[in-house]
């Protein structure tokens, strides 16, 4: 069955430069003068050509010519992060090619880097543009989307929170004020400030557990759905939603108890001095 897969042209060099992750075999050596006629693929076309388990010493044919596998690389994103990584094939270059694939020096500053490298650029090729771009810049582009939701979704959700601590302090403080004189009886009885704080405290508590329960699997139902459309995912985890919750009830505590505190805190003769 004759099936076409990508074939990249690449050189020895090339798996050391964009940094290959071997599963199985070993990368193109210039010790090894075969090398011309072996091909390393990605797990994904070793999947697709049913190679389970060792796929290096394998055989493939391309335009009738025998190709040797000699390693496995684990799968790269190099097209569209939403679909699934394509099998693909790397073979040694047997000529020039049109695009060549550098690793900058992170010790050397990009602007000299970049003089070095077009001075060498003209010296062998003076009638060609030199042209440059930035892998890093490519991948920011397909991942930019991602990137502005992320920034919405963190600010929209920090004046939500804002919101809500507007509102739970309002509360509070009606709460505070409807209960003046009950928290001066109770102090008059002998209840402690810890005793008074809970007593104020408990029933916001109370709602943001319930709040909780109702948004916790909510959130997981859609987040779980948005990871779905991305064929390489990361996995929710129980613990984001445990330091959420953790983090909802610390930031209603803190909230409800400044007016919580103050009321308890609050000298029973002026609450009941009207009585």
């Amino acid at each position: 069955m004759a099936v076409d897969l990508p074939s990249n042209s690449v050189s020895h060099d090339y798996g050391k430069t964009v940094g290959w992750q071997f599963s199985e075999g070993r990368d193109f050596s210039r010790s090894f003068s075969t090398d011309t006629s072996a091909i390393i693929l990605n797990k994904a076309a070793a999947k697709f050509m049913g190679f389970e388990g060792e796929a290096v010493g394998e055989i493939i044919y391309s335009d009738d010519e025998p190709y040797q596998v000699i390693g496995v690389i684990e799968d790269m994103v190099v097209q569209s992060p939403y679909e699934p990584v394509r099998a693909s094939v790397y073979r040694l270059s047997r000529g020039w090619e049109n695009v060549i694939v550098l690793k900058l020096n992170p010790d050397k500053g990009i602007r000299p880097a970049l003089a070095e490298l077009k001075a060498v650029f003209t010296k062998y090729s003076p009638t060609v543009p030199y042209e440059y771009h930035f892998v890093s810049d490519d991948y920011a582009r397909k991942f930019g989307d991602e990137e502005r939701i992320g920034k919405l979704a963190s600010c929209f959700a920090v004046l939500a929170i804002f919101v809500s601590c507007l509102g739970l302090f309002g509360l509070a403080s009606f709460v505070a004020e409807q209960r003046t004189k009950e928290i001066g009886v109770r102090k008059v009885l002998g209840a402690s400030i810890v005793s008074l704080w809970g007593l104020l405290s408990k029933d916001f508590v109370l709602l943001v557990l319930i709040a909780l329960l109702i948004a916790t699997p909510l959130s997981w139902y859609f987040m779980d759905g948005w990871l779905r459309q991305y064929p390489y995912r990361t996995e929710l985890s129980w613990w984001i939603f445990a330091v959420t919750s953790a983090g909802a009830l610390a930031i209603t505590l803190l909230t409800v108890s400044f007016q919580s505190l103050k009321a308890a805190l609050m000298n029973p003769v002026k609450s009941l001095r009207s009585e």
